[in-house]
């Protein structure tokens, strides 16, 4: 009997799911400092691709050799922040839906191997519904998923693409979004937080100003979040 009750014990527990974490880094294009730490990165992770800059093609090709996703990084008008920020092709409030639709296809057209689209700043873009109507239609057009920055509360991507039937994930965590060591560890701490307790984590960091240290920390971080059951993974498996 006992046995018997043992035996059923065993059957019943299930093999734990494997939690998945998907690493996106920003601003690919410009020749920016940690690109090559970076794309040294032993994990898949996306490659985000700012258009019409002067390394936008060979960083897109790259990664693709790499075995690295890529992204069209593109560029939107947030609600502060200098203009210069965004770089050329941006997407913002003043335009019309033609010229829209008109840039955002451009911009596909310029990021080889771009499976899918994220935000560059953009938190007054994409809590715009006229606007990103347009960018989530062009994504169903040419079968591409928006990964949503979440660069502010107010977004209205989750629920445009929902409607549009176009898939869609969203980030977590920033990694980078003040440029310092101690604080992208903190934020490294965040993610393993995040991983105990949520079976799905993006986290988004960037190439330039903390390009190498973000590399560095994510580099050392990989062993303990293997350890945690996480399994590091393309974005475009989190897309729903």
């Amino acid at each position: 009997m006992f046995g018997l009750t043992l035996q059923s014990a065993w059957a019943s527990e299930e093999p734990e799911a494997k939690k998945q974490i998907a690493v996106v880094i920003d601003d690919f294009g410009n020749s920016m400092q940690g690109t090559e730490q970076m794309l040294e990165l032993p994990i898949p992770f996306a490659a985000a691709v700012m258009p019409f800059l002067p390394t936008t093609k060979r960083d897109a090709e790259q990664a693709h050799r790499l075995g690295k996703e890529v992204l069209l990084h593109l560029p939107m008008e947030p609600n502060a922040g200098k203009p210069e920020w965004l770089g050329p092709g941006a997407i913002t409030t003043r335009l019309s839906d033609e010229e829209i639709r008109k840039r955002v296809n451009a911009a596909i057209d310029d990021v080889p191997y771009a499976v899918g689209i994220n935000n560059h700043m953009g938190s007054k873009v994409t809590a715009n519904e006229r606007i990103m109507r347009i960018v989530i239609s062009v994504c169903k057009e040419r079968n591409l998923f928006f990964l949503d920055s979440r660069t502010t509360h107010k977004s209205v991507i989750k629920k445009l693409a929902n409607e549009l039937q176009v898939p869609t994930a969203e980030n977590h965590i920033f990694m980078d979004d003040v440029y310092t060591r101690s604080h992208i560890a903190k934020q490294a701490i965040k993610v393993q937080k995040h991983v105990k307790t949520h079976p799905v984590t993006v986290l988004i960091g960037h190439v330039g100003p903390p390009g190498k240290l973000t590399a560095d920390v994510l580099k050392h971080e990989i062993p303990t979040l293997q350890q945690l059951g996480a399994e590091f993974v393309p974005v475009s498996q989190l897309v729903r």
